[in-house]
Order: C-alpha cells, then structure tokens, then sequence
C-alpha cells in the first residue's frame, strides 16, 4: 500500500484502486486526481470539500463516497454517489478492506453538541481516526495517524492514543495550523514519551506500508 498525506486530515491510499480519506478544504484537490473511493470521516469542512468531491465526481462518475449517515444530507447532489455506514461496518472500496470505528467525534466543549465521526481501518493495518482518539479495537496496527492540533486535544491525550494503539509507526494527522515552534515541541515530546516511531510528513510525502 502506499501512502501519501496531504495537508491537514487527507491522506490517500494507493494499491489496486486509489482511495482518498478526508478532503477537506485545507487538502489540495490533486489529492483527488484517480480516485476510486472517499471516505468521510465527519461533516467539518476540513475533513469535507463539497466543491472538490463534485469536480471529482464530474470527471471520475463511478468514484463511490463512504460516510457517517447524518453526513449523507450535507453532500447535497453527491448524495446519490454516497453510502451511509456506521462504526462496525465492514466493506470495500477501491479494493481495500476498510471497517468503521469510533462513532462520536471528541468533545470541544460541552455547550457544542457533539456529531458522527468515524474512523477507518484500512487492511486492518492503516488507521485513520478522523477527529477522535477512538482506537480500532485489538487490531494490530502498522501505521496510525495521529491528530496533534485542534480546538479539541491536547499533546498528552495524542500520546496516551498512540500508547493505547500502539503503531509501528505513527504520524501527524490534522496539522493545518501546526507552526514550526510547536512541531519541534511536539516531535520530542511524542518521539520520547508515545513508545514507537513518529513523523510528521509533508504535504504530498509519501511512505509504503
């Protein structure tokens, strides 16, 4: 499988058919360039580009989209291309065996409600936890991807997520407004205290796994 991060949550998966996770309005819409498959992740704006999924589609009409049900009525007109899953689920897209965790996104207070999130196991090895510490239950995990800045986390609870998960290797995930002063922090502090191997990619690096 080989893996390319794009900025802030998108990361696209490439083996038999090319999947895309997250494209949001931080990610560039190159991310999309081949899709075959979308998984959503949650309803935020930067973990879902409406304007982006639609050029996709009108190039590529066969790419299928994977979302949280209460998702589905905010893709508008790509509703009909979008199949509604729930934390458990198991399928395939794009020829990657992918199973649904989680169910909740994190709370970032508690006068905001909380909504759907789920995260995505792909090949039971690579996961994506959209905008949650969810883990992915007794999977043995080969690469997770960790979110290490938003309104909703601190840098303890991403090295008690990559603790309780325990990767082979982990990396940045979510890091749009990530500055170089508090990557440099957050590299020694999650490459000493989290128990495995930690990196934040590039925008558009890409590593096989």
């Amino acid at each position: 499988m080989r893996l390319t991060k794009f900025s802030h949550a998108c990361v696209r998966a490439e083996g038999d058919g090319v999947l895309v996770i997250d494209p949001g309005t931080y990610s560039e819409w190159a991310a999309l360039d081949g899709v075959d498959a979308v998984l959503i992740t949650h309803e935020h704006a930067d973990h879902m580009d409406v304007d982006a999924l639609t050029d996709a589609l009108a190039k590529r009409p066969a790419v299928r989209i994977f979302a949280p049900a209460d998702v589905v009525p905010k893709l508008g007109d790509l509703g009909s291309a979008t199949t509604a899953v729930a934390a458990g689920d198991e399928f395939t897209a794009a020829g990657f065996a992918i199973r649904a965790c989680g169910g909740q996104h994190a709370l970032i207070h508690p006068d905001i409600p909380r909504i759907a999130n789920l995260g995505y196991l792909l090949d039971g090895r690579v996961y994506h936890p959209g905008d949650s510490f969810d883990t992915p239950g007794d999977a043995e995990i080969d690469t997770l991807f960790v979110p290490v800045v938003a309104p909703w986390l601190k840098a303890s609870e991403a090295i008690d997520f990559i603790r309780a998960v325990r990767p082979r290797n982990a990396y940045a995930l979510h890091d749009a407004l990530l500055n170089d002063a508090y990557a440099n922090l957050l590299n020694g502090l999650l490459t000493g205290m989290a128990g495995t191997g930690y990196r934040r990619l590039g925008a558009g690096e890409s590593l096989s796994v």
